[in-house]
């Protein structure tokens, strides 16, 4: 067999992880990855994964979907592995992305009335400290608590 660089850094790499290993025992995915790189030697995807898996000890979800699919075609890989393959894959959780909001309306709305009852409070007393406080809050559209709404219509009732 003529001398490839990328088996003699694999199989480096392999050792290296195996005397780092905490658990020894079967590594399927390790296994498979070694298969695939025999059967498709120039493969730059089988590279990558193999590089990926022996420095970071995992593989995502889809990259172990790819690796199934390189592995179902080759034909001196058993049956058992690539089973045993697929059931690490269906064991991963499937992560979907969030959809973008459909409408884009303000988490806020102001409430015109109130608006209408600072404005008229302010018209009598201009400096009304309390007020002058609620109105820049309604103008930097931060909602009012109940509380502060019960304040205003107070002031307004004061003021008649």
């Amino acid at each position: 067999m003529p001398y490839n660089p990328y088996l003699f850094w694999a199989s480096y790499q392999y050792l290296w992880v195996l005397m780092e290993q905490k658990k020894p025992g079967v590594d399927i995915i390790n296994e498979v990855l070694e298969a695939c790189i025999l059967a498709y030697p120039v493969s730059s995807f089988i590279i990558s994964l193999y590089k990926q898996y022996i420095s970071r000890g995992w593989l995502t979800k889809k990259q172990l979907q790819g690796l199934y699919g390189k592995a179902e075609k080759i034909r001196e890989l058993s049956t058992g592995k690539l089973a045993a393959l697929e059931a690490i894959i269906n064991k991963m959780p499937t992560r979907y992305k969030s959809e973008a909001p459909v409408s884009s309306k303000p988490l806020y709305e102001k409430d015109e009335t109130t608006g209408q009852l600072i404005d008229s409070i302010l018209q009598k007393y201009p400096q009304h400290k309390r007020v002058l406080f609620l109105q820049s809050k309604y103008r930097n559209n931060e909602p009012l608590t109940n509380s502060e709404l019960a304040d205003l219509k107070n002031f307004k009732r004061l003021l008649k």
